[in-house]
């Protein structure tokens, strides 16, 4: 599944080079989205090396998108 799939299914603006915002962990951590596989975006979180999947709308906030809205 695409990442064009996973905005059309889930209704967000991911794309590959995007940035997000993380809260799942109690605290804010920023990354990069990467490509997108079965479903999941792939993320490099700012702090790890590499990419690791995690669902499109679950603790996930969107950053580039704000600048155009």
């Amino acid at each position: 599944m695409s990442i064009a799939w996973i905005r059309k299914s889930y209704n967000v603006p991911a794309k590959v080079g995007g940035r997000v915002e993380y809260t799942g962990d109690g605290k804010s951590e920023f990354g990069t989205i990467t490509s997108a596989t079965n479903g999941r975006l792939n993320i490099r979180l700012d702090r790890f090396k590499h990419p690791m999947p995690f669902h499109p709308t679950w603790k996930l906030r969107y950053l580039d998108s704000e600048a155009t809205q």
